[in-house]
């Protein structure tokens, strides 16, 4: 079996009254890229402060290669961190941002050698005389990710680094923070709301909901196989479809919007439904379609389809226009209840 980097072990968090995590267990592998996925207020940024040592855990352990870091300052325990206001000193430069947190830990040439080595890995040498507010948003964050860098550290801890920038600026950082995360062979852990972000970078998503973990899995696993409505819903686009009029005892049926597939008229029989909304998104059309009983009856329960716009001509789809669609067994999750939907 394979054994745990980083092992957090039972780990609770209280403010007040409020239950911030509760029983939380989980095994980081040496060299993963984690992403700790879930709402505002589910409890991963406290668990990402409590794995910087910024946040002391009400009870539980923290052991890295099996040593207990639990009680170990934030100072000693050789983790980087990068955070989503940037937290550069304004007054000084590029290099000397970098440079800071090696003061005390190699000579001037080293440092000078360690800097100039940064600046080259996040293409940043032309500034490195610039102060942060001469620099874009999206320059200042790589500054930041540079100086958590600059120590080697043993494990890489971001909190929602690019919630802030443009989403041009999101998609290029997020390649150059998985191209360094592997470049240097580090373990990174990566909190974030962004369901995109997660299912892009992440090794292994770790979803949390009201202080707890809810599912861990790779991005294909928690996307394709959710465990439960809440985790369907919140991550990517679903439908539910309740089946006999949602007497209680029968599935419901969960499906990807990518998923349903339109059958040509005249083609195979199906399920039919009417095209109630149609919403041009440049790959692909989104449409919702209200379905329909077998005496054509509207049901009151909506279907969400997305087709490829080159196809979108072939089956000349208007507004209330009764279409005929199928459900592919392979893609369709069940679930015994919706009673998670709205938990968030």
């Amino acid at each position: 079996m394979k054994k745990g980097y980083l092992s957090l072990r039972n780990l609770s968090k209280q403010f007040g009254k409020q239950k911030a995590l509760q029983e939380i267990n989980l095994d980081i592998y040496q060299h993963e890229f984690i992403c700790l996925l879930g709402p505002s207020g589910c409890g991963k940024t406290t668990l990402l402060r409590i794995l910087a040592g910024l946040e002391k855990a009400d009870g539980g352990h923290l052991t890295i290669e099996g040593k207990d870091i639990t009680s170990v300052p934030a100072g000693k325990r050789n983790f980087g961190m990068m955070f989503q206001s940037y937290a550069l000193f304004p007054n000084l430069t590029v290099s000397e941002n970098i440079a800071y947190g090696l003061r005390n830990r190699l000579t001037k040439s080293q440092i000078v050698d360690r800097v100039d080595e940064l600046l080259g890995l996040v293409e940043l040498a032309e500034q490195c005389n610039k102060v942060p507010s001469q620099l874009s948003g999206g320059q200042q964050q790589r500054v930041a990710l540079a100086r958590a860098l600059a120590f080697s550290p043993d494990c890489l801890l971001l909190d929602e680094p690019l919630s802030a920038l443009d989403a041009k600026v999101r998609v290029k950082l997020r390649r150059e923070i998985c191209r360094l995360h592997k470049q240097f062979g580090m373990t990174t852990i990566m909190v974030t709301h962004d369901q995109e972000e997660a299912l892009t970078m992440a090794d292994r998503i770790v979803v949390m909901n009201q202080s707890r973990i809810v599912q861990i899995g790779t991005p294909n696993e928690v996307y394709e196989r959710p465990n439960s409505p809440f985790i369907a819903d919140f991550i990517g686009a679903v439908s539910f479809i309740e089946t006999n009029n949602g007497i209680k005892g029968n599935p419901i049926l969960a499906i990807r919007p990518e998923h349903v597939q339109l059958v040509r008229e005249g083609h195979e029989k199906g399920r039919q439904g009417i095209v109630r909304e149609i919403e041009y998104r440049g790959t692909h059309y989104r449409m919702v379609l209200e379905l329909l009983d077998h005496l054509d009856s509207p049901l009151m329960q909506f279907l969400t389809v997305d087709l490829q716009a080159q196809a979108m001509g072939t089956f000349n789809i208007k507004l209330n226009q009764k279409v005929t669609f199928n459900l592919p067994p392979e893609h369709v999750i069940r679930f015994d209840t919706l009673s998670d939907i709205a938990v968030g």
